[in-house]
């Protein structure tokens, strides 16, 4: 394949990233935005594959056909809920493969460039492996909290801005020695750095707490990002340049939204701590008095008189994988003629986007799912609110305690609401760590017990009830 043929396939190939990256902004065009990425990512391999630079293809297919086999399994037992791990584990792929290319290329042979072309191609491998590294540790350091192998608590070591910054000064100091190497004697700064560079990686993810996990997320896909389009200067690849910025972007802007909407600056959540101070109830009692308990049938009767309900899901929900009863309940009311909403907070979950996923998962109809911004100003005028294993998005300390780790963080507000069931295996705080005095307001009740267990027994409760009136309309 000529050169301009590639260049040519190559923009066509940008054009559909760029359409997917708009398709995936909105539910309704999300499957369109999946094709174009799709189509684009095929055409661009092929188009790669195919260009006259490219002459082994055994090799080249030897490590395509493997990665296709085992990316499609492992891709095909992930259950939605494992989702944010899986995001996590293909971003330390993309640290790790910009880690290799920029070793790989400074290790092949005379390259040719001489003076400063020579320096900015150094300058390139540097700073590539060095996000790369940070990247692929950090992205590691985040699927270990997201499997709970590590502590969701921050690691908030003594002093640990000054071992950041230690870090990036021995990074700094090895660049230099790495820029002033003749040949190859450069490498074993280059693996020096890697070292430093993958250290910061997992300090800086271990030091950020459970509950900015959904920025940790956008964040590395912004990292990957850059670890991308640094590889795409160090193989003079424009794709990959302008992919690797269109996802840098991408993921950062994102990362800025989230913050916004838990009212945090972006670098508070980088340097991490967030709920180091937080303590536990511990119990059934706490400042604000003691929870009241409801039983299955109880909500049943209460969901049953309701004429607005507003669901509030939470990771809860998606642990339990009770996205599809609570779907069921959800056709069951509406089909009463009661009016049911959803109401999502933008951290929702693990990752962005996470129970607007697994709604669409269960089919529930994406124009009552509603951000928390559009909704909270209908509590007020709402009969019941379910709140399905959701827990710091829901903490009215968050605006009325100034001394709450979460201060600040714009909440739903389901409080307002006539009446309020919670169901939570336990009284035990949530991912952030803190406290909850929602648990114990005069109009909240605790379901306790497995999400998925007790929305089933709320399910058939209600069908059937549906039954008996159905017979008695006949």
């Amino acid at each position: 394949m000529s050169n301009n043929l590639v260049t040519v396939a190559y923009i066509a190939a940008i054009v559909l990233f760029i359409l997917s990256l708009g398709g995936l902004s909105n539910q309704e065009t999300a499957k369109r935005g999946n094709l174009y990425g799709i189509i684009g990512m095929a055409l661009a391999i092929g188009a790669t594959a195919f260009s006259a630079g490219v002459s082994n293809y055994t090799a080249l297919i030897a490590v395509i056909v493997p990665g296709v086999v085992i990316g499609a399994f492992l891709a095909s037992r992930v259950e939605m809920t494992e989702m944010p791990e899986l995001v996590a584990v293909l971003h330390s792929f993309v640290g790790l493969a910009a880690v290799l290319v920029g070793i790989g290329n400074y290790l092949q042979p005379e390259s040719g460039l001489v003076g400063a072309e020579e320096t900015i191609h150094m300058i390139e491998i540097y700073v590539g492996v060095f996000i790369g590294a940070v990247t692929f540790t950090g992205s590691v350091v985040a699927f270990g909290k997201l499997k709970a192998i590590i502590s969701s608590k921050p690691l908030t070591l003594p002093g640990r801005h000054l071992l950041n910054m230690g870090l990036l000064i021995g990074t700094v100091a090895l660049g230099f020695v790495f820029m002033g190497a003749e040949g190859n004697a450069g490498l074993p700064a280059l693996l020096g750095m890697c070292g430093l560079a993958g250290l910061l990686g997992m300090h800086l993810v271990a030091a950020i707490g459970g509950a900015d996990m959904p920025v940790v997320i956008s964040m590395l896909n912004s990292y990957s990002g850059w670890a991308a389009a640094a590889a795409g200067f160090m193989l003079s690849n424009d794709l990959l340049i302008v992919t690797g910025a269109l996802v840098g972007s991408s993921g950062a802007i994102l990362s800025i939204i989230m913050c916004q909407a838990m009212n945090r600056s972006f670098i508070s959540v980088i340097l991490g701590g967030f709920g180091q101070g937080a303590k536990s109830s511990g119990g059934s009692t706490a400042p604000g008095g003691s929870a009241t308990s409801i039983t299955v049938e109880e909500t049943v009767e209460l969901l049953n008189d309701a004429s607005s309900v507003i669901i509030t899901p939470g990771y809860g929900m998606a642990v339990a994988q009770a996205q599809h009863a609570v779907a069921d309940i959800t056709k069951i009311l509406r089909d009463r003629g009661t009016t049911v909403r959803f109401g999502i907070h933008p951290v929702a979950g693990r990752l962005p986007g996470h129970m607007n996923v697994l709604l669409a998962e269960a089919n529930v109809p994406y124009d009552i799912v509603l951000e928390m911004d559009e909704i909270n100003e209908d509590f007020a005028d709402t009969d019941v609110v379910l709140v399905i294993g959701a827990n710091d998005t829901v903490n009215p300390s968050a605006l009325d305690d100034p001394a709450s780790p979460i201060a600040g963080m714009p909440v739903l507000e389901v409080w307002k609401a006539a009446n309020v069931i919670v169901m939570k295996r336990s009284l035990s705080v949530g991912y952030a760590g803190v406290d909850n005095p929602l648990f114990y307001k005069d109009n909240s009740q605790m379901l306790f017990g497995d999400a998925k267990a007790n929305v089933s027994a709320i399910l058939a409760e209600m069908q059937k009830t549906a039954k008996i009136l159905a017979m008695a309309g006949a």
